[in-house]
């Protein structure tokens, strides 16, 4: 049997260098989620590397702080020429590290990327950096050393949501990497390098949440976590970062419910039942709960179905932008193979899907059936809890102010959407629903709109001008009055 070439990660990025752990020999597995097999390896970062990347960003930012906007737009472009003479081979790893699609590799995951640097030089020169009010000055500075922790389901996505406005703004920063997907987080460091970016203002430690993360939210030097990941670990930086009253944006979970109106087409429907499919349903914003009128709840159900029917569950190498990979780990698979069968054991009718692995693909994956649940209760454990995998509850509502209060029936409040032929009617009921985005008759929103929620789904603004404002102080500089001259 020929032997797997392993690629061996065994230096953190600190301080303009790749440099030695204090756990040097020490790894972190990454697992091909299609074969549940080890093709890389990346060094299992320790609180010291930590601490040494938090002292290279503080004494980085002093200078980086003072560079002009127009220094810090052009390290900003390097960055993004760089990444894009390695974004092919950003999209051949995430079809194993993460279990995306080819497609989705190469057109949607890897390219979230070079979305929002992009979007953040568009936007620098139009942000409002000052204004004057009176006899004051009102500027926007950065808010110091930031600490970026970023998950393992878009990290592009996440990882550009954050370096870019952070940069752009002056910050220095530590970024910690899901270690469950990091060979993308290494490809974006050596290019940051490769731009040659001041030593010190970007810094990289690979490692675990204990031995990482957390010391960027209790260390007096940070001044900022920025955190995209699950609501538990969510709360858990918040009390952290506490102690030193730093600033801790987070954006956490969902349990968003897609409103099937009373008017809605065929199409609209299907689109609705679709989002959760995206991403193998390893989305946070998924619309994992669909609200169908009781008139209409058999035909809602049975398009549904037929939507999930088309898909084709594949091994990424092969798949297209439509298809569906494996989920990202084992632990993914477990947790998402129980919900699953929670749904049957607390009487939800199963439509779609189920328990086990679908035909035609690797056993050894993490593969999972598309399943669909009807007659789901809000109540439901399938209905109030994240997922996160590709599984829909269909709740019937007899009226819209029905459909409206089962929708906020959550702790969570990322997103919603609302499907219907009149859209005026459909802006209606957006209005009344609790959460940061809702989508009416479409799945996406454009990089220079806000993303962020309500309630348990975290506290924190993303993308667009909204993203740079969470990466800046504001500061009143006051000067006397000036004195108004009387007329003779």
């Amino acid at each position: 049997m020929a032997s797997i070439d392993i690629a061996t990660y065994e230096k953190q990025y600190i301080g303009g260098a790749w440099v030695e752990s204090t756990n040097a020999g020490e790894f972190i597995d990454v697992l091909d989620s299609n074969t549940n097999t080890v093709f890389a390896k990346v060094i299992r970062g320790s609180t010291a590397d930590t601490e040494k990347a938090i002292a290279a960003a503080e004494a980085a930012f002093p200078a980086w702080s003072q560079t002009s906007l127009d220094t810090r737009k052009g390290y900003l472009a390097a960055i993004l020429g760089e990444y894009m003479k390695r974004q092919q081979e950003v999209a051949d790893n995430l079809q194993k590290e993460l279990g995306a699609p080819k497609g989705l590799a190469e057109n949607v995951q890897s390219m979230m990327f070079a979305l929002h640097i992009s979007t953040v030089l568009q936007l620098a020169d139009s942000f409002e950096w000052s204004q004057q009010l009176d006899n004051s000055t009102v500027v926007k500075e950065p808010i110091g050393v930031v600490g970026c922790i970023t998950p393992w389901n878009g990290p592009l996505n996440q990882i550009a949501a954050k370096l870019g406005p952070a940069l752009l703004s002056g910050c220095t920063m530590v970024l910690k990497p899901s270690e469950m997907t990091p060979i993308n987080a290494f490809i974006v460091a050596e290019a940051i390098h490769a731009a040659g970016l001041p030593a010190g203002v970007f810094n990289m430690v690979c490692g675990t949440g204990p031995e990482c993360a957390e010391v960027l939210a209790t260390h007096p030097k940070v001044d900022m976590v920025s955190f995209t990941g699950s609501t538990r670990v969510g709360r858990r930086l918040h009390a952290l970062g506490a102690e030193t009253i730093k600033r801790v944006r987070t954006e956490l979970g969902g349990k968003s419910a897609a409103i099937i109106l009373e008017d809605a087409s065929k199409d609209q429907i299907a689109l609705m039942a679709s989002h959760v499919l995206g991403n193998t349903g390893q989305t946070c914003n998924a619309h994992s709960r669909m609200l169908a009128p009781r008139a209409r709840y058999e035909e809602v159900v049975a398009i549904a179905k037929e939507r999930f029917e088309k898909v084709k569950v594949t091994e990424t190498q092969t798949g297209g932008p439509a298809d569906m990979g494996p989920l990202a780990s084992q632990v993914q698979l477990g947790k998402v193979s129980a919900y699953i069968q929670k749904g049957i054991d607390e009487g939800a009718r199963l439509v779609i899907g189920g328990p086990g692995c679908p035909d035609g693909v690797n056993p050894n994956g993490y593969f999972v059936k598309p399943t669909i649940f009807a007659d789901v209760h809000n109540d439901m454990t399938i209905a109030k809890e994240e997922i996160f995998g590709p599984v829909l509850a269909i709740i019937p509502y007899d009226t819209e102010d029905e459909a409206i209060r089962i929708a906020n029936d959550t702790v969570y409040g990322l997103n919603n959407a609302v499907a219907g032929v009149d859209e005026e009617h459909a802006m209606a009921v957006a209005a009344q629903l609790r959460s940061g985005q809702v989508h009416i008759n479409t799945l996406n929103s454009g990089p220079l709109a806000p993303f962020g929620g309500y309630k348990q789904s975290g506290d924190g603004r993303e993308w667009g001008s909204f993203g740079i404002e969470e990466f800046v102080q504001v500061k009143a500089i006051t000067k006397p009055p000036s004195k108004s001259k009387s007329r003779l």
